[in-house]
């Protein structure tokens, strides 16, 4: 298993394939099947390498299985705070403790960037992510917002982490 930065010499379709088979995975049951089957491939693409935003991948063997992305938070109300704006599986992989250290290495890049405060969203019908979320030291802060995906809507909870002096 090796944790490391994406580079341009990465396929940004492979990443964005990750991205796409955990969206239609994760979000089964919660975001409306007939926007899942829709996704297009490459939909994530040109976002691998967005501007601001640092990508980091996991791969197995050489083999890209997941992603995840972090920032300086894009909430005015957490401007102080680091952010993890992602983190995604290839299905067959979920469940197996690898999300512990892709957040772990998230956590330790944004500490590195001076970060003791980080943020992220999640769905709160997402059970399944606020479980290892809760788990790994993050609490839901009480603040939600809600999002239209595929036609519904959705609450995002934002939960947050606190380093320990």
């Amino acid at each position: 298993m090796e944790i490391r930065y994406i580079t341009p010499k990465d396929n940004a379709f492979v990443i964005s394939n990750i991205y796409e088979k955990s969206w239609k995975y994760a979000y089964r049951n919660i975001i409306p099947q007939d926007f899942l089957d829709s996704i297009p491939a490459g939909k994530w693409a040109d976002k691998v390498t967005a501007e601001g935003i640092y990508s980091l991948v996991l791969t197995e063997e050489d083999v890209p299985i997941g992603t995840a992305s972090f920032c300086q938070s894009r909430w005015k109300k957490y401007s102080d705070y680091g952010e993890i704006v992602s983190i995604y599986f290839l299905p067959e992989y979920i469940g197996r403790g690898y999300g512990g250290y892709l957040l772990r290495a998230c956590q330790g890049e944004l500490k590195k960037l001076g970060f003791r405060r980080i943020l992220l969203r999640v769905l709160e019908d997402n059970h399944h992510a606020r479980k290892f979320y809760e788990k790994c030291g993050f609490a839901f802060s009480g603040d939600c917002q809600e999002e239209q995906i595929g036609g519904k809507k959705l609450r995002e909870l934002t939960y947050v982490y606190e380093e320990k002096s």
